[in-house]
């Protein structure tokens, strides 16, 4: 008897022991993304890459304007009530691993014809599940990493508005640079017409070239009005990033674009999946996605929980205290058939991790495919930059020399005409591409950069 009571034992610590192991077997780390990374870029500088990169252009126009957006964008601040969301959840979901204790009280009155008793009541009571199989923890995991990730996502969210930011700035202050040119070509065209007016006047030009030159003229006015109209949409565009209504952004008056900070270094790309927040809040739901499929396969196997309370009960307030009655218990569930529905969770589940994992791939090869981008437009658009000065400065002489020719008699206005507005139309392209290469560099630093830490960091408040 002895004995087959010694075996029975054996069987259930055996089986104990087997799904003690199994359940610890789900508890793995996910594998990393399943992609070979590039040893180094095809281009790197000497300055590193700082979290505040707009500082790099050295404009302080930019960086009051980032810091303003930074506390006051809407979106972002919405971004942060999400964290705090998913932080909430996560503390909430955390508390499962502890005891839960409850205290009750209570009076009562009952009256018949004759007679009035009271009845006085009050206990404590106490609840626990024993988490054996580590489900309660991995559930907890899974949302504590999900706060995570939503602080990567707010992290991210913070240096796409910083972007934002800079590109639109340096389009507003391109749109009035241009203005500005648009208003000096302007004035050169009028005066270019009062020279062929008085010629034809006498004699010397046909109608022809007055009407060409008014043609001119009048095409100069209308750039201007489009360059305007241009430069009031990325004032309310901005206005907007800052969480003000258009109109009312106070922005700074400034029509010159920064010179191009020298290349910054990129690192390597190993270095860039540790950096990014996007690529961070990738990884932090993979995470989570993992212990969801712990949780789920520990979900299969049996739960134990304790509950224990202590009573109190008298008809008299001062009695009270006198007399406890207390419990304890233990439950234990175990699934027997579900049709197959917790198994079916467990196949989901995996399926969702291995999804994601591809996804987050997916997302680091597409941010070093980010880096090359920049690096490879940033290289082109100096060389056309330095082509388009060139061209400029031979274009300035050639109107030149044909405007003292035309003045000599010996060429015709339209070469003058051709001329001029060669050089004006790459005076204007020259500023456009100016802008091209500083939105570039932009998208270098969006690329390459980390989380943005300020006052209005959340690991800098409490949450």
């Amino acid at each position: 008897m002895i004995d087959a009571i010694t075996r029975s034992h054996l069987r259930l610590v055996l089986l104990v022991t087997v799904l003690f192991l199994t359940a610890c077997a789900t508890r793995q780390e996910p594998s990393r993304a399943p992609v070979e990374l590039p040893a180094e870029y095809t281009r790197t500088g000497h300055l590193a890459v700082s979290d505040t990169w707009w500082k790099a252009f050295d404009d302080r126009q930019l960086d009051r304007l980032v810091e303003r957006a930074l506390d006051d964008n809407l979106s972002l601040r919405a971004s942060y009530q999400r964290l705090r969301q998913a932080r909430a959840v996560a503390d909430r979901q955390g508390a499962a691993l502890f005891p839960s204790l409850d205290a009750t009280a209570g009076a009562e009155r009952q009256e018949t014809d004759n007679t009035e008793t009271d009845t006085f009541s009050a206990g404590l009571s106490a609840s626990y599940e024993v988490d054996l199989w580590g489900r309660v923890q991995s559930v907890s995991e899974a949302e504590s990493f999900r706060a995570s990730a939503s602080l990567a996502d707010y992290q991210a969210a913070a240096v796409s508005l910083s972007g934002e930011i800079a590109n639109t700035w340096f389009q507003l202050v391109e749109q009035r640079a241009q203005l500005a040119l648009a208003e000096s070509q302007l004035e050169t065209n009028n005066k270019v017409l009062t020279v062929i007016e008085s010629r034809f006047a006498m004699g010397q030009n046909s109608s022809a070239d007055v009407l060409r030159q008014r043609q001119l003229v009048s095409a100069s006015r209308e750039r201007l009005s489009n360059i305007e109209g241009e430069a009031g949409v990325l004032q309310h565009q901005l206005a907007v990033l800052l969480g003000q209504s258009p109109g009312q952004g106070n922005l700074p008056e400034d029509d010159t674009l920064p010179a191009l900070p020298p290349l910054p270094e990129t690192g390597v790309p190993a270095e860039l999946v540790q950096r990014r927040p996007d690529l961070q809040q990738a990884w932090r739901v993979v995470q989570a996605a993992d212990r969801d499929l712990a949780a789920a396969i520990s979900n299969r196997f049996p739960r134990f929980s304790i509950e224990a309370s202590i009573r109190s009960q008298a008809n008299d307030a001062g009695d009270l205290f006198d007399n406890w009655l207390s419990t304890l218990a233990g439950n234990l569930v175990v699934p027997l058939v579900d049709g197959g529905e917790r198994r079916a969770e467990v196949r989901r589940s995996g399926a969702v991790l291995e999804e994601l994992i591809q996804e987050y791939g997916q997302a680091v090869i597409v941010a070093v495919r980010e880096v090359e981008d920049a690096l490879a437009r940033e290289q082109q658009q100096r060389r056309r930059l330095q082509s388009l000065n060139d061209q400029g400065r031979l274009a300035d002489t050639t109107y030149r020399q044909l405007r003292n020719q035309y003045l000599n008699g010996t060429v015709s206005y339209i070469e003058v005409l051709t001329a001029l507005k060669d050089k004006q139309d790459l005076q204007r392209t020259i500023l456009n591409t100016r802008q091209q290469l500083l939105t570039t560099r932009v998208a270098l630093y969006r690329a390459l950069a980390g989380s943005i830490e300020s006052a209005k960091t959340p690991e800098n408040n409490e949450v």
